[in-house]
């Protein structure tokens, strides 16, 4: 068996799945009443991700170790979290709209993966002296998980400022009802005004039809989602920096080196530590906490990718030369 042929050929399938089931997943948010699509689309994702697994599994085979010892390998890695988190959320909220939202980022991540890094790139390399450890596998599994749905809380946060642009929105209690400026309303009446809004607003009206969860307005289960969603993503991340905390002692002689992307971590696990404290103390709520939660999309971004462009240190062997 010709083990590059076929590892091509998956991760060319994907991708092109990937897109077809862009379309799809988009369709179900324009037309949310083709319950067809909605079972085309999630087995489609499902697929996606299989062929995924067995990509990977195919270079893990091959090379005798989990397949992280490089960019693209990192990059395909982080497309299979992102596949994986989305099946689980949409299988607890019924609901294609996270898939409509992280789709263009998974395949974006593919097609840089594949079409944009040299061969050379791809190529898998034998591993550094300390990389030769069981914590590879346990420390990088679960820091990519937490930037799956950290990345995928981020965007539904960015979604409900979109969707909450010129509106005053605060949020009452704990994702319970909102105020529009300043004068509190039922959540009854609530339902009347933003349903009259809807009728003038096309994108928000097919988005709430698409989101099943129960006595809910569109902004309230964004909100409460993205909290619940970067709320898996934060102890994740927590477990993370721990467990390469305690690899780096093994393997340099310390716990702490703020190399860089030691530094973007810290730095990326204040800023959802702050957007939790804010949600949980209701300190801040409606629009702040989404912005503070849109900032930490782009600050995990230069955690995983933007250190290794622009800086070297500890964590840039591998990734880029």
């Amino acid at each position: 068996m010709n083990w590059d042929i076929a590892h091509n050929t998956l991760i060319n399938t994907s991708f092109l799945l990937l897109l077809i089931t862009l379309i799809t997943y988009w369709t179900t948010v324009a037309f949310p009443n083709l319950p067809i699509i909605k079972i085309i689309s999630r087995y489609q994702i499902i697929t996606i991700n299989i062929l995924l697994s067995i990509a990977l599994s195919i270079r893990w085979i091959k090379h005798g170790y989990f397949p992280l010892s490089n960019l693209y390998e990192s990059l395909l890695f982080l497309t299979w979290c992102l596949t994986f988190a989305q099946i689980l959320i949409e299988q607890q909220i019924k609901s294609q709209l996270i898939g409509a939202i992280s789709l263009p980022i998974e395949v974006f991540i593919i097609a840089f993966a594949s079409l944009s890094l040299p061969s050379e790139m791809q190529q898998a390399s034998p591993l550094v002296p300390a990389l030769h450890s069981n914590w590879l596998m346990m420390h990088v599994t679960v820091m990519m998980l937490s930037y799956a749905f950290l990345i995928i809380g981020s965007l539904i946060s960015i979604l409900f400022l979109i969707i909450a642009q010129g509106k005053s929105i605060t949020l009452k209690g704990n994702s319970t009802g909102y105020f529009t400026s300043n004068k509190p309303i039922s959540n009854q009446e609530y339902s009347q005004i933003y349903r009259n809004h809807n009728s003038r607003n096309n994108l928000s009206s097919q988005l709430l039809q698409s989101t099943s969860l129960p006595r809910m307005t569109l902004l309230e289960s964004l909100d409460n989602l993205s909290y619940r969603i970067i709320g898996i993503g934060f102890p994740l991340l927590t477990i993370g920096i721990i467990s390469g905390a305690v690899w780096a002692n093994e393997a340099w002689g310390s716990y702490w080196s703020w190399d860089p992307k030691e530094t973007w971590a810290l730095i990326t696990w204040l800023i959802f530590a702050s957007y939790l404290h804010s949600r949980l103390t209701k300190s801040w709520n409606g629009k702040k906490p989404a912005l503070l939660a849109s900032l930490g999309f782009l600050i995990v971004w230069i955690c995983y990718l933007g250190v290794n462009f622009l800086g070297q240190g500890l964590h840039s062997y591998g990734w880029l030369s």
